[in-house]
Parts: C-alpha cells; structure tokens; sequence
C-alpha cells in the first residue's frame, strides 16, 4: 500500500496559512494559522510543549503554563494577545485549562463526509476490529520493500512498520496508534484541503477504498 501521497496539500496549507497570518487580528486564528504554516504536525507540535509545560501532570494549564508552552514553541505573541486566548479558552474562570480540549477546539472543523471516509481508511487498517493500529494490522499492507532504510539494511520490516505507525501516532510513541490519532492526523491534512470531493478522492487513492 503507498503512504499517503499528502506532500503537495502539506505545502499549499502551510503557504495559505502564512498569507492569512497577515490578514488577522485575532489572536486565537493567529495561533492556529502559525500552527498551520508548520505543517499537518503544527497543532500537535503546539500540544507537545503543553504537555512537557504541564509541571503537575494533569493536562490541565496555568496561564503561567499556558505562556511557557506558547514561548517554547517559538511563538512571538504580547502578554496581552497571550492573556485574551487564555481567557477565552477558560470558560468558567477557574484560572485554568485542559490542554487537550484547547488543542480540539484550535484545529480547524472537518466536515461529516471528511471524518468518515478517514474512519473507513481506520477500518481497512484495523484488522483485528480493536480500534486500535498495531505493527501486526499493517503487516501485508504497508509493504516495506521499497523503504530506503529496509533496502540499506539499516532497519528491519518491524522497525520500518514501526516508523510508519509513528507518523499517526500523536501521544506517547507507544507503537498503537488510535482512531482519535489517525482522524486527528488528518485533521491537519484536511486544513490544507478546501473542496470535500478533492479530500475525499486524495483517501481513496492513498489507502484503495
């Protein structure tokens, strides 16, 4: 099976997002467009400084967490723009935030149409029906004969079906990657995408639905 050939849509996302920076002055679409012009990984980037700025561990933030993981993305934003997402995000004034809703609700919305057609790319995948897409569901269908790293010796068929699932696999490289991963991946795919028909095709072609 070919790896999703998503390389071309990755770039016009990111160039389309660059030029919408300019013409923003909300400073919640600004973070979401700087995460964009990084590519389909850029929110999930964003999430990674959360999570390591997340001191106590309970996925919620601090605005003194909040702005550590902003900086330590490399965001450039004033205490003030900073201060008014924070303040947007806690709904109920508690003074803090869960991180993984905040990410949710930063990704752009996908359509129903979107959603299942990368749900039933999951389920030709998820051989065993477990919702979940191991090293064993992809064997036989990510062939691994064309790897680089395969045909040099430097890894073996697991190793490279290994790589592969990490690409999907947004939390802990614990090898498993999970239907909320792989839609959140292409959630990101989706950004760079405008017409459902085009998105819908790119799927079918990449994993032969």
């Amino acid at each position: 099976m070919p790896r999703p050939k998503t390389g071309s849509d990755e770039k016009r996302m990111k160039m389309k997002a660059k030029e919408n920076i300019k013409k923003t002055q909300d400073p919640v679409e600004r973070l979401r467009l700087i995460c964009m012009s990084r590519g389909a990984q850029g929110i999930r980037g964003l999430g990674k400084k959360f999570k390591i700025a997340d001191d106590d561990g309970n996925k919620t933030l601090q605005y003194s967490e909040f702005k550590k993981g902003i900086i330590e993305y490399g965001i450039e934003f004033s205490e003030k723009d900073m201060k008014e997402i924070f303040e947007r995000f806690d709904e109920d004034g508690s003074g803090s935030i869960n991180f993984d809703e905040f990410l949710e609700n930063l990704r752009p919305p996908m359509s129903a149409a979107r959603v299942k057609i990368i749900e039933q790319a999951f389920q030709k995948l998820d051989k065993t029906g477990d919702e979940v897409i191991t090293v064993e569901d992809i064997k036989g269908v990510y062939k691994v004969t064309n790897h680089p790293k395969f045909q040099n010796g430097e890894m073996d068929e697991t190793q490279c079906l290994q790589e592969y699932l990490n690409t999907f696999d947004s939390k802990d490289k614990d090898g498993k990657v999970t239907k909320d991963e792989f839609i959140q991946y292409y959630n990101g795919v989706s950004a760079s995408i405008d017409e459902d028909a085009y998105f819908d095709l790119m799927m079918r072609q990449a994993w032969d639905l």
